[in-house]
């Protein structure tokens, strides 16, 4: 199963290690992790470092970190130590982010401009070479890792937006959609992505797709159900919001029916989540996911979960990443999955950047 679980323990166990043993991805079968990003204990290099050193087969991916938050040469730094402690399992991920925390950080809002010209930096800095450099991204004297350094390091984009998914198609080797598509605009976006590769000269079908898909487990206590299946939700800041469009459908009454829930008023999206909880309780999360045609996280049964994995497929997406859920908790899923899976897609590499070996 190419799939991921996207959340890290709340509290990691004292051991050196990720995961616990008995709920490891390797033991269960979860062909990549996807790591998120957060400013208070989410480092996305130390993440990334830790399951690299404890895991030997699976897929590592960033989910992702912005351009803007470091200087070039530190992040390429970070992705290649990263592609050689994994021993080439490694995705670096890249997103637009969030204009109102970068506002009271007091850093640049991104652009599309600006990420295609940090891609660019990037791989020349991983292959490598040594300019000076002028562009979208900055302006670098001179940047350079050494003459000796040749990593083929595949970048990821987190898209949602058509202006996004036309970029991530020119320039990314892989994608990672948003968990609120319907399967209708996900196969548009994933046709646009196809598209917009097709027309920069590139093999459309050489960009892996992933589609995100919330899952929660019914075998878990109530409150925590509910409190998870808020949590996406929560994730889907007024930025990404304003910057769907009618054609990128989320939710009834379109992208902006989750701004009116009663637990977003306050703080800046980002802020908001990482430092306040007051939107994890169970009477938020009723309010924030209507049952009713929205890719609302998926409680149920691990079948339920499954025939979700199966539905994106058909609609496009190459790979699965399942979001919300502990290794421990995704195990019945798994379970289910390997009953009905397509044993070519054991064809798809480990690192969640290739859609090659």
């Amino acid at each position: 199963m190419r799939s991921a679980a996207t959340d890290w323990p709340a509290t990691p166990p004292r051991r050196a290690t990720c995961w616990p043993r008995r709920a490891s991805p390797r033991s269960l079968g979860i062909g990549a992790v996807f790591l998120s990003e957060r400013f208070n204990v989410k480092d996305a290099g130390v993440l990334a470092g830790a399951a690299a050193a404890a895991t030997e087969r699976i897929g590592i991916a960033t989910a992702a970190t912005n351009h803007n938050t470091r200087h070039p040469l530190v992040t390429a730094t970070m992705a290649s130590t990263l592609h050689r402690l994994s021993e080439g399992r490694y995705a670096f991920g890249l997103g637009r982010g969030f204009d109102l925390l970068f506002d009271v950080m007091g850093l640049p809002r991104v652009t599309g401009a600006q990420m295609r010209d940090a891609i660019g930096i990037y791989r020349r800095l991983w292959h490598g070479e040594a300019f000076g450099h002028t562009g979208p991204a900055g302006e670098y004297p001179y940047l350079s890792q050494g003459a000796d350094l040749d990593e083929d390091v595949p970048v990821l984009m987190m898209a949602i937006g058509e202006r996004s998914l036309r970029l991530a198609g020119q320039v990314a080797d892989g994608v990672v959609l948003h968990t609120f598509l319907t399967d209708e605009t996900l196969a548009r976006s994933v046709a646009t992505i196809r598209a917009a590769a097709e027309q920069a000269g590139r093999d459309p079908a050489a960009v892996r797709v992933w589609s995100v898909l919330a899952t929660v487990d019914d075998d878990i206590a109530e409150e925590a159900r509910l409190r998870k299946a808020g949590r996406p939700a929560r994730d889907l800041p007024p930025g990404v919001r304003r910057g769907a469009g009618p054609r990128q459908r989320l939710v009834p009454g379109g992208p902006g029916a989750l701004s009116r829930a009663p637990a977003r008023a306050g703080l800046p999206g980002r802020l908001r989540r990482d430092r306040h909880r007051r939107g994890d309780s169970p009477g938020c999360a009723r309010r924030r996911c209507p049952r009713t045609g929205s890719r609302r996280p998926r409680p149920g049964r691990p079948g339920s979960a499954r025939a979700g994995s199966r539905t994106r497929l058909d609609a496009g997406a190459d790979s699965v990443v399942l979001h919300g859920a502990t290794p421990a908790e995704l195990a019945g899923v798994v379970r289910a999955w390997g009953e009905v899976r397509d044993p070519a897609r054991d064809a798809l590499p480990a690192n969640p950047g290739w859609v090659r070996r």
